[in-house]
């Protein structure tokens, strides 16, 4: 199963696309968490997302697009496959 991160950009949006946005996103599978090897979990940094599946970034891509389009926004998006997560100053979940 392969892991993706999602970066979605709407233009000429307002907050409320986002909320519209992060919805139809977790309708979808997708998380805007992240959980670190040590069972931390994190908030990722706004209008990204995380999720896995047997998929291609292409069709992880497709699947963020419609998601994207429900906002009515024009949009832009960016889907990594990682085989390896870092970070640092993710805001801790509570």
């Amino acid at each position: 199963m392969s892991q993706f991160t999602v970066r979605v950009e709407l233009h000429d949006a307002k907050w409320e696309d986002y909320d519209v946005l992060h919805t139809a996103m977790e309708a979808r599978g997708f998380s805007r968490m992240i959980t670190s090897d040590d069972g931390q979990t994190y908030h990722l940094r706004w209008a990204e997302y995380t999720g896995g599946g047997d998929l291609t970034s292409a069709e992880v891509r497709d699947i963020a697009k419609v998601a994207a389009d429900n906002t009515g926004r024009r949009n832009a998006i960016l889907v990594t496959q990682s085989s390896g997560r870092a970070w640092v100053g993710l805001a801790l979940a509570r």
